[in-house]
């Protein structure tokens, strides 16, 4: 007993000494918790809660394309984008805008839609008629079957995003068709008509919402799904879940005395730390690489779609070689500035978290409160989960991947920095 109260008394004086220790181990579980509650908030909510910017080209400028534009507004759910740098829209730039990632979402109204609906109202109006002894029959043709609003997304957009936008646009459409028919039989005058075989239900559906896609067509659509979301996020996460193993070696290199006989090796300490860097780098990409073969061959065998790779490889190891390069530099840092592991593992593990709930490993960084979303660009998987998906599913070359990468590169830059002036400051102590 006596053992036992030695022991609790020791560990209490230890605590109580390291203040900074204490305040992480209750101050970052709370950051936590508020950060958890808000992206928590975001799946429970509905896309109806959410407003969205979206691409909208009107080539009809008739009726119907008025008043489903009008509808839009109204729903308060679009911000509709008619021009971008002052510079009118086209459908060449509509589709490269979404496909690069710019928008998550067009919508295109074709010419001679508004056309296609009035002759589909007449020819309804004139088959009612027949039946209430009206005389008077509306101007008709046949009917086209190629004229549909189009509704073009980014290859990211999650089935459920697509499938919410595609029924507003259905509703929009159907009422307003609806209500031309009844605006056309209250035109009519009485004319007897021959008895015919006529169907309503294709007629009431002239104009209908397509799915467009963004890609050329000689080229493989992947589109997102639990594997493709999954895997290389979680891989991401599990890349940076290494700074605890960096931190907590470094430490404890210092405390046994090791990282002191390897400063006495003559030569420069940058070459210690870049033979570190080298090791954890090597080690992330090759982490990340087996996650891959997961969803390539164990995903199907357990009933899900298997992982859709693209067929630019060398860009895809260069964004993980980045992605490895500063989740290696941040470890570094954290173990480099923290003299204890009490102190470097709380804060490296719930770093790793924060940092994965802002930055799109559990839920797609557009559904997130606009406050976190503005928070996320400090998150390096924001940008490494950017770039990998513009590989995987927009098919993206080098220069699509320039501006995330710079910024992985960046990070790793900065914190490399401070650890090294961190180490030189104790070197002079």
């Amino acid at each position: 007993m006596r053992r036992i109260l030695a022991t609790f008394t020791k560990e209490w004086h230890m605590m109580r000494r390291d203040l900074s220790g204490l305040a992480l181990l209750f101050v970052m579980p709370m950051i936590l918790i508020i950060i958890m509650a808000l992206v928590q908030d975001a799946p429970f909510k509905d896309y109806k809660d959410v407003k969205f910017d979206a691409l909208f080209l009107d080539q009809d400028s008739g009726k119907v394309s008025l008043a489903i534009k009008k509808g839009l507004i109204e729903s308060k759910q679009f911000n509709l984008i008619e021009h971008v740098n002052n510079q009118p829209l086209s459908e060449t730039s509509i589709k490269d805008l979404v496909h690069k990632g710019k928008y998550n979402l067009a919508i295109i109204i074709p010419k001679g839609t508004t056309a296609e609906v009035v002759n589909s109202a007449n020819l309804i109006a004139n088959e009612i008629g027949k039946y209430m002894d009206i005389n008077t029959t509306l101007p008709h043709r046949e009917s086209r079957e190629n004229v549909n609003i189009q509704a073009i997304f980014d290859p990211v957009s999650k089935p459920t995003f697509r499938m919410a936008i595609l029924n507003v646009l259905e509703k929009f459409t159907s009422r307003i068709q609806s209500e031309i028919v009844i605006n056309r039989i209250s035109s009519l005058s009485a004319q007897p008509q021959s008895d015919t075989t006529f169907d309503m239900e294709k007629n009431l559906k002239a104009v209908s919402v397509k799915e467009v896609s963004s890609f050329p067509k000689n080229e493989l659509v992947s589109k997102m799904n639990s594997v493709q979301h999954n895997v290389p996020a979680w891989a991401i996460f599990g890349m940076f879940f290494m700074i605890i193993i960096i931190s907590e070696s470094m430490i404890n290199e210092r405390i046994q005395g090791s990282w002191t006989r390897l400063k006495l090796i003559p030569g420069s300490q940058t070459h210690v730390m870049m033979g570190k860097v080298l090791f954890f780098v090597l080690l992330a990409v090759i982490q990340f690489m087996m996650m891959l073969l997961v969803g390539l061959y164990v995903m199907p065998l357990i009933g899900l779609p298997s992982l859709q790779l693209s067929n630019t490889p060398h860009l895809l190891l260069l964004v993980v070689i980045c992605i490895s390069l500063c989740a290696t530099s941040f470890g570094l840092m954290l173990g480099t500035f923290f003299k204890t592991s009490n102190q470097a593992l709380p804060v490296g593990a719930i770093s790793v978290v924060i940092l994965s709930a802002i930055g799109g490993v559990w839920v797609p960084v557009e559904v997130l409160p606009q406050v976190l979303k503005t928070i996320s660009i400090i998150s390096p998987m924001r940008w490494g989960l950017s770039a990998i998906n513009t590989i995987l599913l927009r098919n993206g070359n080098l220069y699509d991947i320039a501006l995330p990468c710079s910024i992985l590169l960046l990070g790793s830059l900065i914190t490399l920095s401070i650890a090294w002036l961190i180490e030189r400051y104790r070197t002079n102590e």
